[in-house]
Formats: structure tokens, C-alpha cells, sequence
């Protein structure tokens, strides 16, 4: 699969991992290990059958997945929840990457979960007979994509005829992550502390990322609202020199809680809007987040883009930052909305 399409579908799918920064700082959060007494508690509890309504279907648990499969998707939120929520030992088979992350020991613990020795296919994911090859109890994907039949994938059906449940993240039933915003990280929290019997650790990193937002939005009320420019680093998304500019998605409403607004929000109604140079010379941008997907120097890349355009306010003021996972669906968006509002608003804290 091309590297556009993973990142299309990503990009609000995942722009903004949900990391609940206080409650995974720490290295469990980071490996997904849980102790053991919490794992006895979740296996113990009779909180089993378990349905959940997923893209018009109805997956029932009659207990907690022990071999879990995420598929690739250019996503990571996927992956990052179920290591939020202590749950890395359940995954057998992992095609997530994103090179580097807002939280610590998060990149590292992804790396080393286990692949399956999967030789993946022309979408750089895992075929219908290596799937059913892994015996998965669950298979994640970030959109429907990932079980269509004429992509070589294996279908939700022929998944439930092996025992298998199949789960699709929030907005990627229609696959149009420009509707996404900040609940839907939390759903796919939410929906994973059901399906694990884990609800508590669930509400617990809920209720932290929405503490640590609402600290920050109200430290930034009522100031001025910069543009911010948001894009992926050295990423082609369309025929445009700037084709992978962000334009609608989860980014808007971290950038409105961070007290800042999107630059070319009314540029495209998708996720990516796909601009000329001159249109980006021609817009007013006080501020750039460059959101790296296993790029190579990204704080370059943002250097760079700001000697471009040198008669920006964000060239003048060299105001920009780089961000990864935290950036789109997951368990980490405070981070993204803390680190922002602290660039655009830096005397408010």
C-alpha cells in the first residue's frame, strides 16, 4: 500500500493518542504491562458476556482476548491504547510503527512487541492466510479497510468463522477521520476497558487527559487565538507541493484547546487539504506543528518550511514544535494540547 493511503486513513484516525500524560508517564504505562494483581482482578471479574456495537455489528466477549492482532493502518492508536491499559502481553502480532512519541518508552515498547514473522503485502499489512495463520481471539483495525476482502484482507466474517472478534477504531467505519475529534480517543478507551474486563484503568486515563485539558484550556481563555499551520513531515498526500496539510480532523480541537486555530481549516472539508505554494505563501501562519511519521529530521523540515515562507508571523518569531503519536487518535492528546498551548501562549504558563 502506498504510504498515502496509511496516513489518509490514520490522520484523524489516530492524529492525537489520547496518552493520558499523567497516568502513563510511568513505565507500565509505556510497556503495557500490568501488575499482577490488577490482571487478576480483570480475569477474575464476571463481567463476561461482553457486547459491544461496532460498524453495524454486533461483537459479543466471552472473555478477554488473550491473542490480539493490530493491524498496520499508519496508525498507532490502536497499539498505544492497549498499552495505556496495561495490555501489551496480549498482542501477538503488532504492524504499528511511528518511530518516536510523546510519551516516554512508548516507541521502544511498541518495537519490541512481536510481529508474528508476517510477510506482509502490497498495503505493508498482513494477508487473509497469515491472519488466520496467527489464531487471533481479536483483530484491531483503524478502518473497514482492513478487512476488505479485495485488498487481500481477511473479512470480519471469515475472522468470526475462526473464533475471532474484529474491532474497527472510532470514525473508521466510513473511513472519514475529518469528524474525529478528542472523544473518539476516548471511546476506543472505553471500548477496549469493556472488551478487556479493565473499565477502571480505562476511566482512570479518561479522566486524567480530560483534567489535564481542561487545566490548560483555562489557563489560554480568552486570548488571542494564533493560525497554526499543521502538517506531516516530507509526506506526499495528493499532486500539490504541500498535499499533506492537515485541515480537518482530531488537530482542530486540539488546537482549540490549546487556545490556538487552524490555519487552512476552511482550505478542504477532508482531512488533508491539498495546497499549491502559493496558497501557503499567501496565508497567515503564526505558528507550525510538523507531526513526524517515522520522518527523517523533522525539526529540519520545520526549519526549512519556515526559511520558505520567511514573511510568516511563525517564520519571524521561529514558533513551531514537532509532535508524533499525540497528534491524532489514541491515549495521549493531552500531551499534544499542553505542548501546543505552550508554544502559542508561553506567558500563560
Amino acid at each position: 500500500m502506498p504510504k498515502k493511503r496509511p496516513l489518509a486513513i490514520l490522520l484523524t484516525g489516530a492524529l492525537c493518542l489520547i496518552t493520558a500524560g499523567c497516568a502513563e508517564s510511568s513505565t507500565t504505562a509505556a510497556s503495557g504491562k500490568a501488575s499482577a494483581s490488577t490482571d487478576a482482578e480483570g480475569e477474575a471479574a464476571s463481567g463476561y458476556p461482553v457486547t459491544i456495537e461496532n460498524c453495524g455489528r454486533s461483537e459479543t466477549f466471552t472473555k478477554a482476548p488473550s491473542r490480539v492482532v493490530v493491524m498496520n493502518g499508519g496508525s498507532v492508536a490502536e497499539v498505544s491504547t492497549l498499552l495505556a491499559l496495561g495490555l501489551g502481553d496480549r498482542i501477538v502480532s503488532s504492524q504499528q510503527g511511528y518511530g518516536m512519541s510523546e510519551v516516554a518508552g512508548r516507541a521502544k515498547a511498541i518495537k519490541a512487541l512481536p510481529t508474528g514473522n508476517i510477510k506482509l503485502n502490497e498495503a505493508y499489512d498482513i494477508p487473509r492466510e497469515a491472519m488466520i495463520g496467527l489464531r487471533p481471539d481479536l483483530v484491531m483495525a483503524i478502518t473497514t479497510y482492513g478487512f476488505e476482502a479485495k485488498n487481500g484482507f481477511a473479512t470480519r466474517d471469515q475472522l468470526k468463522d475462526v473464533s475471532a472478534n474484529s474491532y474497527v477504531s472510532p470514525q473508521g467505519c466510513d473511513d472519514n477521520p475529518a469528524k474525529m475529534t478528542i472523544s473518539d480517543s476516548y471511546k476506543l478507551l472505553r471500548d477496549m476497558g469493556k472488551v478487556f474486563n479493565v473499565s477502571d484503568r480505562a476511566e482512570k486515563l479518561i479522566a486524567d487527559s480530560e483534567k489535564s485539558i481542561a487545566a490548560v484550556s483555562a489557563k489560554v481563555k480568552g486570548e488571542k487565538k494564533p493560525k497554526v499551520m499543521v502538517l506531516f513531515a516530507n509526506m506526499a498526500m495528493g499532486s500539490n507541493e504541500f498535499s499533506s496539510v492537515v485541515s480537518q480532523g482530531i488537530v482542530n480541537d486540539i488546537l482549540a484547546g490549546a487556545g490556538g486555530a487552524n490555519a487552512f481549516a476552511s482550505a478542504s472539508k477532508t482531512t488533508f487539504a491539498d495546497l499549491s505554494a502559493e496558497k501557503v505563501a499567501a496565508t497567515d501562519v503564526d505558528a507550525v506543528v510538523v507531526i513526524s511519521y517515522n520522518a527523517d529530521d523533522p525539526t529540519g523540515y520545520a526549519k526549512k518550511l519556515l526559511k520558505e515562507f520567511p514573511q510568516w508571523p511563525a517564520a519571524k518569531n521561529k514558533t513551531y514544535t514537532v509532535l508524533s503519536d499525540s497528534m491524532y487518535l489514541g491515549p495521549s492528546n493531552e500531551l499534544a494540547v499542553d505542548k501546543v498551548a505552550r508554544m502559542l501562549h508561553p506567558d500563560a504558563f
